[in-house]
């Protein structure tokens, strides 16, 4: 059985009016990776207002407000995303985006208001005995703002014992929440192959090199890498996004572009597949007469789940929300989130609480349900509450 409403809840509730409106405030003025200068002003002021000591600028346009309270030695931190995507929205909502191809597509602007309207309360009640970080982090959709923040001292500045960060997901149950201990999100990696030959008339392909032939022959052993080059037990995906060649139906190009997206789940697949890709690449060229530049930068790695933190994650859920609220069925995502690199600097957890039926993440069609706002925010008090606890452990 779910634990009864408590105080927490009866205080959210009370502001929950006002949390939407900054929900829909935020949604309506969606910023791109590093321009979330508005966002960053609007955290910082009422962060400032409620009495956190705030630093802005780390990771560009992040924003960190420290609260200590009490003599506890321990530290905790928590992050929420505040940055939009590229994307025009579909939605039709009274609050929709008031910009061409910028919207919150992925609950960045609920995730924001979540952890503001926690540290709204945990302000006012100061029921801990310790420091609490809360961490607004610009530019996860691609920008690796985490891994600038990093870069830029977040975790030297403000020590944090272990950091904590949340995820609504769509299609699980409005509320329910979803904990995974270990690989939990896949690593991303976007590759780009140049595939060069002689370019030259359609009709006399003799006197070429065809590169398309060559990356039509690479595509297919492509294949071949999950299939035959990964234990079957371990997940991966390679996936060619886009080929580009040619300008007309009779004339061979002179090269083709193609991009690719990988994902894996352990470190050393991650780096077995950019061997094969490599491999593939080259001697699939040279086989037709062609050479293959292959570019091939990292990108977030794989977001690995600390255990003790995942249990004592997974426990204040139990706790204070009861074991029906945890979806036992919860599974690793093949998705990428930047959050990955705090949790290579810290001990910590990443969990998601369900979106209820809503479209997909990155879709034209989204939208964040502000029914999990209030859930999400009691979770984050309990979880700050019971780790900076005030009883000696």
């Amino acid at each position: 059985m779910a634990s009864a409403p408590d105080s927490v809840q009866e205080a959210l509730e009370h502001a929950l009016g006002e949390a939407i409106e900054l929900r829909h405030d935020l949604h309506r003025h969606p910023e791109l990776a590093y321009e979330e200068h508005r966002t960053s002003e609007l955290v910082a002021g009422k962060l400032r207002a409620w009495g956190y000591d705030v630093t802005t600028g780390i990771g560009g346009t992040g924003v960190v407000g420290k609260l200590q309270n009490g003599n506890g030695p321990k530290t905790l931190g928590i992050r929420a995303d505040m940055d939009a995507l590229p994307i025009e929205e579909a939605t039709g909502l009274p609050y929709a985006s008031s910009f061409k191809r910028k919207m919150h597509a992925c609950g960045h602007d609920g995730h924001t208001t979540i952890l503001l309207h926690s540290a709204r309360y945990l302000a006012e009640t100061r029921n801990f005995s310790g420091t609490l970080n809360l961490i607004f982090q610009p530019a996860e959709e691609g920008g690796a703002g985490a891994r600038r923040m990093i870069k830029e001292g977040l975790f030297e500045r403000f020590p944090c014992d272990a950091v904590f960060g949340l995820h609504n997901w769509p299609g699980i149950p409005i509320g329910q929440f979803g904990f995974l201990t270990g690989p939990a999100m896949a690593s991303v990696d976007l590759v780009k192959v140049r595939i060069v030959g002689k370019g030259g008339h359609g009709a006399r392909p003799q006197e070429t090199i065809d590169p398309v032939v060559a990356s039509a022959s690479f595509i297919l052993a492509l294949q071949s890498i999950v299939s035959r080059n990964i234990d079957p037990l371990d997940a991966a995906v390679v996936t060619v996004g886009t080929i580009h060649a040619g300008i007309a139906p009779n004339v061979i190009p002179d090269s083709v572009e193609l991009e690719l997206t990988v994902r894996a789940f352990r470190a050393d697949v991650r780096e077995h597949i950019k061997k094969r890709i490599t491999v593939l690449a080259r001697s699939q060229a040279e086989s037709y007469g062609a050479s293959a530049e292959v570019d091939y930068p990292r990108g977030y790695p794989v977001l690995v789940n600390h255990p003790a933190e995942t249990e004592f994650a997974r426990q204040t859920a139990i706790n204070h929300f009861g074991v029906d609220r945890i979806e036992s069925n919860f599974r690793p995502i093949s998705a990428s989130e930047d959050f990955a690199f705090m949790l290579e600097a810290r001990p910590g957890s990443y969990l998601f609480i369900g979106n209820g039926d809503s479209a997909p993440l990155h879709s034209s069609h989204y939208n964040f349900n502000d029914d999990i706002i209030l859930p999400a925010a009691r979770y984050w008090v309990k979880l700050t509450e019971d780790y900076l606890s005030k009883k000696p452990t």
